[in-house]
């Protein structure tokens, strides 16, 4: 079978890419501000926590896979950093947490640094 390089799913260029995947963190940060201001038991909130876990889990996947043409070092960091943010979010759904402001501000890193 066959495999497409990370590049080649995401289009002619790693800028392309880098723009779906910064879009689709903008998505999820306007998300959880939602979430925030209506509060942790909220639908915002329910939307916005299952949509950052598919976003999150779909980025990790991604990273793991060793056609990723990421460095090793920054792979490992950023999958380190997607399991912290779905744990924080379980801890949102499990109502032990409603840290929202932590996560909109990882996830507005991680977005700022796709430029």
């Amino acid at each position: 079978m066959y495999r497409y390089s990370y590049a080649e799913i995401l289009g002619d260029s790693g800028v392309e890419g880098r723009g779906d995947e910064r879009l689709a963190l903008d998505h999820v940060i306007e998300l959880l501000n939602a979430a925030q201001a209506n509060g942790p038991q909220s639908p915002e909130a329910a939307q916005a926590v299952l949509q950052l876990q598919k976003l999150w889990g779909f980025l990790i996947r991604d990273l793991a896979d060793p056609h990723n043409e990421l460095a090793d070092a920054l792979r490992a960091n950023l999958i380190s950093i997607g399991l912290w943010i779905i744990k924080e979010a379980d801890q949102i759904v499990q109502e032990r947490s409603a840290n929202f402001a932590g996560l909109i501000e990882v996830n507005r890193t991680i977005r700022d640094g796709l430029m």
